[in-house]
């Protein structure tokens, strides 16, 4: 049974071993057995070597019907374990335990996405080793300065350690992107909850970075900024110069502000 990569799912199918095992050995897992979820094994070239790790729980979850039959075909020791459907609408919490590993080649129209369900899941998803887009693993990994460091660079590194693996040519793949992917790892940090209103502090960095060629005394302006704080030296600067604890600082500020009113 072969399987032609499906264009409007945006699967490109790794085809490059050496490759997959790399990507496979960047999982971190403690010596304990632990629950790892691959999101969209395709042909199964990851799940080759996963599934030959022995303290792994391992889950697949796969939105293409063909291959769901290939992998229910070709491993019948992961029966019951093989989700048909979208990973942005299945209940993590209902459906996998805690804590949870991801890993996969995230389709690139989507890891956006991905990462935003993450965060949602953020207590219960301990890791995250996966490839995309060079340009979107550039930009997850960034520091704050570079024009690439923007909203999901804010909002993943509250949260998680990022760290680049490595890049990836087009050749490896079948049918090969137009670009160059990576692979980057997520590790949950230690913070479980940020000095202020989560909400607010994704409001305040998305704000931001939609005019981010602004400081951010004109950016903030939609969210009615205290004078106390417009004054102050950060309000000269644009999103990309400020770190997660500088956006928490101003959050909190605004969020005293509004409950002094």
């Amino acid at each position: 049974m072969s399987i032609r990569p499906k264009k409007f799912l945006g699967q490109h199918f790794l085809k490059d071993r050496g490759v997959a095992q790399r990507i496979v050995e960047a999982l971190q897992l403690p010596e304990a057995a632990q629950q790892v979820v691959e999101l969209g094994p395709g042909t199964g070239v990851l799940t080759q070597f996963l599934a030959e790790k022995h303290l792994v729980d391992l889950h697949l979850v796969e939105i293409d019907r063909e291959s769901v039959a290939y992998l229910e075909e070709h491993y019948p020791q992961l029966a019951g374990k093989i989700t048909g459907g979208d990973f942005l609408e299945l209940d993590l919490h209902e459906k996998f335990q805690s804590p949870l590993f991801i890993i996969g080649n995230f389709p690139y129209n989507i890891s956006s996405q991905i990462f935003f369900k993450i965060l949602e899941h953020r207590n219960q998803v301990t890791q995250v080793v996966c490839m995309l887009q060079k340009e979107v693993a550039d930009r997850i990994a960034e520091k704050p300065g570079s024009k690439t460091y923007g909203i999901l660079s804010v909002l993943l590194q509250a949260y998680y350690d990022v760290t680049y693996l490595f890049k990836v040519p087009p050749g490896v793949f079948f049918p090969p992107p137009k670009v160059m992917s990576a692979v980057i790892r997520l590790t949950r940090n230690a913070r479980m909850r940020l000095d202020c209103d989560e909400s607010l502090f994704k409001t305040v960095v998305k704000q931001a970075f939609q005019n981010r060629r602004k400081t951010l005394r004109n950016a903030l302006k939609v969210l009615n900024l205290p004078a106390s704080l417009l004054a102050h030296p950060l309000m000269d600067k644009r999103a990309e110069q400020l770190d997660v604890e500088q956006f928490v600082f101003l959050t909190r500020q605004l969020e005293q502000s509004r409950e002094a009113r």
